[in-house]
């Protein structure tokens, strides 16, 4: 097909549109903030919630779920019809979580970062814009899958004081999906439930590759939307028995924790001191708008695997930045981490520079890297979020919409 792809070895990080360096003030995309605004009580609904897919009556137990998330990428790559579709399709969030368990979106992405590292994409590229109480930003990206290709941009807008002054949530966004061969605008999503799922997807893919094996106790620190889908991506990846949840505000962390015991039918308890949360996990994953460490270094065991996945603006930071001259770091994109995940707050610290970064994930998915190669290392993944894992969602969501007859579908040209 004539699409042209990033040329081999490949290279990650943003790029450039219509000529013009590119960057990005904040994705939102794990954060408590945008998660604890999206809407709730009446204005959500359960079928709005990340979730695995359901299982049967009297299936096994709940790591069932667990071998829904190894079946492989196969399903997703043969799963749609080529975009061949003239029509463009309007999908909202409950169609999104409908038609996209979890499961489906962590095999899309870890597809897409293996597709990345053999230099089949669309090179990446971010752009930031403030406005007056808030800012916008656009995440592109590109995939080549068999027998069709697929562009995405997403653009979120954020503003914080949305709901004190609007009653709106403080994100609100769009995915606009393109034929990558022709230029046909394919589909129009709701850009935060492909945001939520693709967060928790890019985490399952690299816990199962820097997590020790034997992993049986979790903290998750921050209680929100992301906070439930990345506790769920945990789950269906490592044999987690047992979880530890955090949040600034004592009352949410002990509802989530409730709420998640009895659906999850595990322990999952509300703790009031952090830094003895984390001494006795073996995973930690930070979904926080914190902009001081939550986790510090002492605090944390050998062996232990993190997931910072807060951190998505400069100015935010979740790990005590000793954390990452210890650990072996890998990164979403070291470039875009380097400007404003985790990595960016030892780089200034003087702590590590670029090359002290082990890998990059689609390094390890591709087997470029090893992932963990000791029981006692610590392990770092740092999250800022990429556009790949935006374009692969929504790829997905798109080809399964076309097969389900979901969505409403319409024609720009009249």
């Amino acid at each position: 097909m004539d699409v042209p792809l990033a040329p081999a070895p490949y290279r990650s990080g943003p790029g450039r549109l219509d000529g013009h360096p590119l960057r990005q003030l904040d994705h939102g995309h794990g954060a408590d903030a945008p998660s604890g605004d999206l809407p709730r009580g009446d204005e959500v609904h359960r079928s709005d919630r990340p979730r695995l897919r359901r299982r049967s009556p009297g299936a096994g137990d709940r790591r069932g779920s667990r071998r829904e998330l190894r079946t492989g990428r196969e399903a997703f790559l043969t799963s749609g019809a080529p975009a061949r579709e003239r029509e463009t399709i309007l999908l909202g969030r409950r169609d999104v979580a409908d038609l996209l368990s979890l499961a489906e979106c962590v095999d899309a992405v870890e597809e897409a970062f293996r597709l990345h590292a053999r230099g089949e994409t669309l090179s990446p590229a971010i752009l930031g814009v403030r406005a007056a109480n808030g800012g916008f930003h656009v995440k592109a990206a590109g995939l080549k899958l068999p027998g069709r290709a697929y562009f995405a941009a997403k653009t979120n807008a954020n503003f914080p004081g949305n709901r004190e002054r609007f009653g709106l949530p403080t994100i609100q966004g769009i995915v606009l999906l393109f034929d990558a061969n022709n230029g046909v605008p394919l589909a129009a999503l709701d850009s935060i439930e492909i945001t939520i799922l693709r967060t928790g997807a890019a985490t399952a893919v690299a816990a199962k590759r820097l997590a020790r094996s034997d992993s049986r106790t979790a903290t998750v620190v921050g209680c929100g939307e992301q906070g439930r889908v990345q506790l769920a991506a945990l789950l269906g990846v490592l044999p987690i028995e047992r979880v530890l949840v955090f949040d600034a505000d004592p009352d949410r962390a002990r509802r989530f924790g409730e709420e998640r015991s009895r659906e999850l039918s595990i322990p999952v308890e509300a703790a009031t001191d952090l830094a003895a949360a984390v001494r006795s996990s073996d995973v930690c994953v930070t979904c926080t708008p914190s902009r001081a460490p939550l986790v510090w270094n002492d605090d944390v065991r050998d062996g232990t695997f993190l997931a910072a996945v807060g951190a998505d603006s400069a100015e935010k930071q979740e790990l005590d930045p000793r954390l990452l001259a210890r650990a072996k770091v890998v990164v979403d994109s070291l470039e875009q981490c380097a400007g404003i995940g985790e990595l960016h707050h030892a780089i200034a610290a003087g702590l590590v520079t670029n090359t002290d970064v082990h890998a990059e994930l689609a390094d390890l998915v591709i087997g470029h890297r090893p992932g963990r190669e000791s029981a006692d290392e610590v392990t770092i993944f740092d999250s800022t979020g990429t556009a790949l894992e935006d374009v692969a969602a929504a790829a997905a969501v798109y080809e399964k919409a076309l097969a389900a007859g979901r969505g409403t579908r319409f024609r720009f040209s009249g």
